[in-house]
């Protein structure tokens, strides 16, 4: 059949691109299997009877056809930064100033949303999704609304990132967008069974009422769509619009909020379906003008099950990771101790505006973090372009040195942004100025334990990404799990013996046995550095 035929074609491309001249049969079956092409499959797609069939044409096609001759991979095609095989040792600075002058101002810009939701907060107590003026109730439904959206689709997010992005670096953009696709459905189809899930147990422990849980529901849905629609737009390097979609629904919210009597509920769910809207709409139409220019690969349906197998841990580990951020606060709004509540969990202000000062510590670190991750991906090209095959520790050891450049420069940012976080809780332009009240002890304090907190998060995801580059998910798995466990059991001894706002202790602890549990896992996998990279590829 001729789809068998533009099949097998754009498959050779695709691995043509991805290993170059095959050095034997084995690596272009091995290279098959990893683009997630399965024997079952296989008759279907290609018409053949087994992969290894389909590798042994292929790998004959590449060898000996005029066509593919002096074969060279995407890597090898690439300039990388400055032809890296050329670069000298006294280049080695200014090659690095160059990626740090990209990266560490792309880190930042990429929060830009979050910037517009503080700016807007300062300007007129509103956001796309916060109001100054709840009341305790109506903060407790909107910030568990929040929180349940983005745990529910944190996991997806993930593999967005992840999957869809595989297959944009190999230019398969029809399979990007299947897969981004295939996500999102799912994405959404599991945030509503989450949301069935809690209206069931609701039904029998009536822990909230009917009405707030309503609004906790919308709020979840909309922010977990959201977030769901906006994770594609950073997978296909479309960045901006994440920012414009946000920006636009924000403003539709503010005059809706501003010039019209509309209920703060729906100005808000209207905002928000409208940055919904948009990133659909943009998504719908990128790769319509993307596929309709002939940028299409092999035509294969989406498994889930192979999805599941390539992916289970970094799901995983999303799901994780945003259990560990709200843990703490969670732990907080429902202690009992020294206080009533109305609620099995109800919203501290206190406790939230200390968090909220302190994360902008993790915020703003996320500088550091791009530009760590990007000059460890491109180093490893040039290092192993500029070292013998005869000195693989040389190799090893000059990646180890630039790991630790990047934690002392992690440091230093957190050093600084250390003094900015002080001079928010007291100095004369910070909190009092704009929001005419002082801070409460609990919030400064909590502030205080967070930032620190913070700070080791944020050490520990460094590593992570590190660990990610070359496909190594199952240590930093590890690391959250046992940082979940540790942040749940101190935070909830503190909170209930101590006094509430000691939850954040917790955080801290949990945070410091990630950063130390990533730390011991990339330092053994930097000593065999060698080994990982070429496996890898």
């Amino acid at each position: 059949m001729e789809i068998h035929k533009e099949n097998t074609r754009i498959l050779l491309l695709s691995i043509k691109e991805k290993i170059g001249k095959p050095v034997s049969n084995k690596v272009v079956m091995a290279t098959i299997e990893s683009l997630g092409i399965r024997n079952k499959d296989i008759e279907i797609d290609f018409g053949v009877t087994s992969i290894r069939f389909l590798a042994d044409l292929i790998y004959i096609e590449l060898i000996t056809s005029e066509e593919h001759k002096g074969a060279k991979n995407i890597k090898e095609k690439s300039d990388l930064v400055l032809n890296p095989e050329n670069i000298q040792i006294s280049e080695y600075l200014w090659v690095k100033t160059k990626i740090f002058m990209h990266y560490f101002p792309m880190g930042l810009f990429h929060l830009l949303p979050v910037f517009l939701q503080i700016l807007a907060i300062i300007l007129f107590g509103y956001s796309l999704w916060t109001f100054v003026g709840f009341n305790q109730v109506q903060s407790t439904a909107v910030v568990l609304g929040v929180v349940i959206g983005l745990v529910a689709t944190a996991g997806f997010v993930q593999v967005i990132g992840r999957q869809a992005s595989f297959y944009w670096h190999h230019n398969d953009f029809l399979m990007t967008k299947k897969s981004i696709y295939y996500l999102l459905k799912t994405g959404i189809i599991s945030l509503f069974l989450v949301l069935l899930f809690v209206t069931f147990c609701n039904s029998f422990f009536h822990l909230y009422p009917f009405s707030v849980l309503l609004i906790v529901f919308s709020y979840a849905f909309l922010i977990g769509t959201l977030l769901l629609l906006l994770a594609p737009l950073h997978t296909i390097q479309q960045r901006w619009m994440i920012t414009v979609s946000i920006l636009i629904g924000t403003i539709v919210a503010i005059l809706l909020k501003t010039q019209t009597n509309l209920s703060i509920y729906f100005t808000h769910w209207i905002g928000i379906l409208t940055a919904i809207m948009l990133s659909k709409i943009y998504l719908f139409f990128f790769f319509k003008s993307l596929l309709n220019k002939g940028n299409t690969n092999f035509n294969i349906v989406v498994k889930p099950n192979v999805f599941l197998h390539h992916n289970y841990r970094y799901f995983l580990y999303g799901l994780f990771l945003y259990l560990f951020i709200f843990t703490d606060r969670l732990l907080a709004w429902s202690s009992t101790k020294n206080r009533q509540l109305p609620y099995i969990v109800f919203f501290d202000k206190n406790y939230e505006l200390g968090m909220d000062i302190a994360i902008i510590v993790f915020l703003l670190l996320s500088g550091v973090l791009e530009f760590g991750t990007a000059s460890f991906s491109k180093f490893l090209d040039i290092e192993q372009k500029n070292t013998s095959y005869k000195s693989p520790k040389s190799f090893n050891n000059k990646l180890k040195k630039m790991y630790w450049q990047h934690i002392i420069l992690l440091l230093a940012v957190s050093f600084l942004l250390y003094i900015l976080i002080d001079s928010i809780l007291y100095s004369n332009w910070g909190y009092r100025a704009h929001f005419k009240e002082a801070l409460d002890s609990i919030s400064i304090n909590v502030s205080r334990i967070g930032a620190v907190g913070y700070v080791f998060l944020a050490w520990g995801m460094l590593n992570t990404l590190y660990l990610f580059t070359l496909s190594q998910p199952k240590m930093p798995l590890k690391a959250i799990t046992i940082a979940l466990l540790t942040n749940f059991t101190i935070g909830f001894f503190c909170s209930r013996f101590i006094s509430y706002e000691y939850s954040a202790i917790g955080m801290l602890f949990g945070s410091v046995v990630f950063m130390a549990l990533t730390l011991n896992a990339l330092l053994n996998f930097l000593n065999k550095l060698d080994y990982y990279y070429y496996a890898a590829y």
